[in-house]
């Protein structure tokens, strides 16, 4: 217990949460890429390196079917799937959800662990930077739209833009459009600015009040993370669920 109070005083000094030190600095001035592209892509490999080593723990059909005893890696991956799966099913429908699952199982795990870099004393949370969320809002541009095309083509998803009224239909497509292109830009923003006020706030109160206090703050900060990803991916379900669904805008016009 004692050598765990002092581990857990270290981290939480002033000198662990120096303005501007943070242990990927060195490494991202030496590749000459920005920090937030170094800590993504270590967390991208983080997340391959858990895919391999799940499938070596549930790559046989017994290792699938007979889980495992107690908290281990795989319960924990799979029930992270589990409430992943189980919130798609509930708001895209259980035939969307086994087809999207694994973009949204994706976009979570990537948001929430970006996320909770900024809890590690020394690391910065690469979605407090405005390009890394903006690449994340793009994408989830890119792919919904993409979906509302291949489901229903291009005609069929432009329809989406005109409205269920023809005589409305030039205003609404307008109205429309700059909705849509600024989604991405919404998503990103929303993401940033609460990602950065969360790490602001805790590197304030770790300056201020270096000891112990700081975790109740990093206990907050947790919940933030886990909150900002989920109303990430919700919005993104919602999105694809909103492109790909099928309208009658014939029907909807005659009434």
């Amino acid at each position: 217990m004692r050598n765990l109070a002092l581990i857990t005083l270290a981290l939480f000094s002033h000198s662990t949460f120096a303005s501007g030190y943070t242990f990927l600095s060195h490494v991202a001035h030496s590749l000459h890429v920005p920090e937030h592209v170094v800590t993504f892509v270590i967390i991208a490999l983080l997340v391959s390196l858990f895919g391999i080593f799940y499938n070596l723990k549930a790559g046989t059909v017994d290792k699938a079917v007979v889980p495992d005893k107690g908290i281990t890696f795989r319960n924990i991956i799979e029930a992270f799937g589990e409430f992943v799966y189980n919130l798609t099913r509930s708001t895209m429908g259980e035939k969307e959800a086994s087809k999207y699952f694994p973009v949204i199982c994706m976009i979570f795990l990537f948001v929430f662990l970006s996320n909770l870099t900024g809890l590690i004393p020394g690391f910065l949370p690469p979605t407090d930077n405005i390009n890394t969320t903006l690449a994340l809002g793009i994408f989830v541009f890119i792919y919904y739209n993409y979906q509302g095309i291949k489901e229903q083509g291009l005609i069929g998803h432009l329809k989406h833009f005109a409205g269920p009224v023809w005589y409305l239909a030039p205003l609404i497509f307008v109205i429309e459009i700059i909705s849509h292109a600024v989604r991405p830009v919404s998503l990103a923003l929303r993401l940033r600015g609460n990602m950065f006020g969360d790490h602001l706030v805790l590197s304030i109160f770790s300056d201020l009040l270096p000891y112990i206090v700081p975790i109740v703050f990093m206990v907050l900060g947790l919940f933030v993370c886990f909150i900002q990803a989920f109303v990430f991916t919700l919005l993104t379900m919602v999105y694809i669920s909103l492109a790909t669904a099928h309208h009658d805008h014939d029907e909807a016009g005659a009434h």
